[in-house]
């Protein structure tokens, strides 16, 4: 497919990479205002241009990775030269039924969620849509397939989604610097920790995507009575672990519904 992503900021750029290390032989193109950050992505054949409109008029999928105050001013530049176009927005707060508005009944408007993983072939990519682009869907999913996982879910859930799958990389992030940070304290240098942590964690989400139970069963495995993992588990809760990991996840989706 050709696919123009329009907004070559953190996640386009993932999304662009993703794409051409993960789903080969698709034809990409990239645009911001300033190129010269993002020139190194011609390396990865991937067309880079400060022009909206370059190649558009072509593109099987228009992806827009922008913030929401540019989405007036991109699509009033878009619109005049495309047609029947299949648009997915990756737009913070805004609605489907506000951008299918925006941009005329002839387009197609989904909305998404990727993550920044997709650089690396493991974003959780949320999609919703609406059910009369159904057929139009499926080229975004079956595309963001090969960059990770790509649930499908209601719309009204896509703020939580958010919250839960691009907010949750830096929760993860956080958790596994406290445990290099710990691993320090115990004895190991800093780059060893972090391998260790790193590790583990991508070690547990694969057991849990693999066998598809919960969480818990798979502690049980790990924990023995009265050994050493019981013992940390508990202290990490009487200190509030999973509650804070909650109440920030909580906190995060009221700041996005203001």
């Amino acid at each position: 497919m050709k696919v123009h992503i329009i907004g070559g900021g953190n996640l386009g750029v993932a999304i662009a990479l993703g794409l051409s290390n993960y789903a080969k032989g698709n034809q990409i193109t990239v645009t911001r205002r300033n190129i010269e950050s993002i020139q190194y992505l011609q390396e990865k054949d991937i067309t880079v241009s400060s022009d909206n409109k370059h190649n558009i008029a072509s593109a099987d999928v228009i992806i827009l990775t922008i913030k929401p105050y540019q989405v007036d001013v991109v699509l009033g530049e878009i619109l005049p030269v495309i047609s029947n176009k299949t648009i997915a927005s990756a737009v913070s707060g805004l609605s489907i039924e506000a951008l299918q508005e925006k941009i005329g009944e002839q387009h197609a408007a989904i909305r998404i969620m990727p993550n920044i993983a997709a650089q690396f072939g493991a974003s959780a990519t949320c999609v919703s849509f609406a059910e009369r682009h159904k057929d139009q869907s499926k080229k975004v999913i079956e595309l963001f397939q090969n960059l990770g996982t790509v649930p499908v879910i209601d719309e009204k859930l896509m703020d939580a989604a958010t919250v839960l799958g691009a907010c949750g990389t830096a929760y993860a992030l956080r958790y596994i610097r406290a445990s290099m940070q710990a691993g320090i304290e115990i004895g190991f240098d800093s780059q060893t920790a972090l391998a260790i942590a790193a590790q583990t964690v991508m070690g547990a989400a694969k057991m849990l995507m693999e066998e598809n139970v919960h969480p818990e069963q798979l502690i049980d495995r790990v924990t023995t009575p009265q050994g050493c993992t019981i013992v940390g588990l508990n202290e990490m809760e009487h200190e509030g672990f999973s509650s804070s990991l909650i109440k920030g996840i909580k906190t995060s989706l009221k700041k996005i519904k203001g």
